[in-house]
């Protein structure tokens, strides 16, 4: 993608790239979907991809690879030890991050679990600018304690904050202070809040939270998996940042960690993670748990071909005008469902556009999922898997309560070089029409519920017949088109 204006006054993204190999998509009729949302039980997760048209679902594992990624897939090493692939990716990995030491993992929730078994001790608090699911799993399997402290700010869903994910300083201070230092297992920085709009925090802010973890003598972990994105953000949006590379801005934010991780189904565009760390005695920690979990130190449960395309696929996330496709498209499908009044968070964050549920359903109250209600409802009118992030996506406290979410969104994942903008114009034309029609929409009640993460293999069932009267409504108006 690039800045490049139309003549004519078209204001679209422009791809900076050629489509050279194609998968051919399946849009079946909307009587289908109807069978196929009730045999997943409701669970955008469990449906089966032959029923669905465009997977919105994550940017997680299915961003489209370049040329040279597939090329360097051929040239492989596969030797279980020593591995002359695996050099290539620590020495891709030493270059970008400027870090001495690098772990594999197969993918980024490994590495929360092996940071957390070596990190988190029962009653230890991990204070982060916001949760991820997995991310809060392991930490509080571990015995630790989340501390959310985002901003004011984070929270809004219409906003001109351009950094939404910054973590608040001063609750820091407050944190710290009440419980002490040595309660503190790490900070933890998400480079993207996936949960709240794929919102990024500035580098400024990084430095701050610098400083109080230097104070208080605090290690900061930062979570690269959707670095990618945040780096685009920074060098738009922080002023001091408009003239730095995209290197430089990537230097700069790892100097400030003590640890990174990252998932590079997302950051590297391939199916994998890692742990970079210059600490040595966190090093050493993890080192052992990496052949008990993952396989051994040159390998880390990935395969070799993936970790050829990894050392590419990071040097091609240096590249400005790669990692702007996502924010690009994205920020476009949100400045068009906003010109059609259909609520969504802003500003356009990364990773995917992000729709308002709570505004979208208004009539349905949080304890029937309307995040969730919503997903299910775009599937079945537009063969479209998007992801709830909302209070499905929680899960019960010791007794048996639903905390119920800060938000309710439907995440519609953008995966990077994917999708036309035919496409997308598509999915903006379903949801309007959806949002026309939202009053038909009902809420949703497990009949499934798996204590952890159940939003992956949760089923539940409509507290109504409204998707019937949906169904009924969409062959009213679109006759025989799918």
């Amino acid at each position: 993608m690039s800045e490049v204006k139309f003549y004519y006054g078209d204001n679209v993204p422009l791809e900076m790239h050629k489509v050279r190999i194609v998968q051919k998509l399946n849009l079946v009729p909307i009587e289908r979907r109807l069978e196929a949302i009730n045999e997943a039980g409701n669970n955008t997760f469990l449906l089966k991809n032959s029923d669905v048209f465009m997977d919105m679902l994550t940017d997680s594992g299915v961003n489209a690879m370049s040329d040279k990624q597939l090329a360097a897939m051929m040239q492989a090493d596969d030797s279980y030890a020593g591995s002359e692939t695996f050099t290539k990716l620590e020495n891709k990995i030493q270059e970008i991050f400027g870090t001495k030491y690098f772990l594999p993992a197969h993918q980024g929730r490994a590495c929360e679990n092996i940071l957390s078994q070596v990190l988190v001790k029962p009653g230890t608090i991990v204070p982060m600018n916001y949760h991820f699911t997995t991310t809060k799993a392991h930490i509080v399997l571990n015995g630790g304690i989340v501390e959310e402290i985002f901003i004011d700010e984070a929270l809004r869903i219409k906003s001109d904050n351009s950094f939404k994910g910054n973590l608040d300083i001063e609750k820091l201070k407050e944190l710290i202070k009440t419980h002490g230092a040595e309660k503190i297992a790490f900070v933890r920085l998400e480079a993207g809040t996936n949960l709240i709009g794929g919102q990024p925090f500035s580098l400024e802010n990084m430095e701050e939270v610098r400083k109080v973890c230097d104070e208080f003598g605090l290690l900061i972990v930062l979570d690269a998996s959707l670095l990618a994105d945040n780096l685009y953000f920074i060098k738009q949006r922080e002023e001091r940042c408009k003239n730095m590379s995209i290197r430089e801005i990537t230097r700069a934010m790892a100097d400030l960690s003590d640890v990174i991780y990252f998932s590079a189904r997302k950051l590297g565009c391939a199916r994998g993670g890692g742990i970079c760390t210059n600490n040595e005695e966190v090093y050493m920690k993890i080192r052992e748990l990496i052949p008990l979990y993952e396989g051994f130190l040159t390998y880390g449960g990935m395969s070799v071909r993936e970790m050829e395309a990894i050392t590419v696929g990071l040097d091609e996330t240096m590249d400005e005008y790669m990692i702007n496709q996502g924010p690009q498209f994205i920020a476009y499908m949100v400045d068009e469902l906003q010109k059609k009044g259909v609520p969504v968070v802003t500003p356009a964050g990364g990773l995917g556009c992000h729709i308002n549920a709570m505004e979208f359903l208004s009539h349905l109250p949080q304890t029937l999922y309307p995040a969730g209600a919503l997903a299910s409802a775009l599937y079945l009118v537009s063969g479209i898997r998007g992801m709830e992030r909302g209070t499905l996506s929680e899960q019960r406290d010791e007794n048996g309560n639903e905390p119920l979410a800060h938000m309710e969104l439907l995440r519609l994942a953008l995966p990077r070089r994917v999708f036309t903008l035919s496409q997308v114009k598509y999915a903006v034309d379903r949801i309007a029409w959806l949002y026309e029609n939202r009053e038909l929409i009902g809420g949703l009640k497990f009949v499934e519920e798996p204590k952890i993460l159940r939003f992956f293999f949760g089923k539940l069932s409509t507290v109504s017949d409204w998707q019937t009267k949906l169904v009924a409504k969409f062959r009213q108006d679109f006759g025989d088109s799918l």
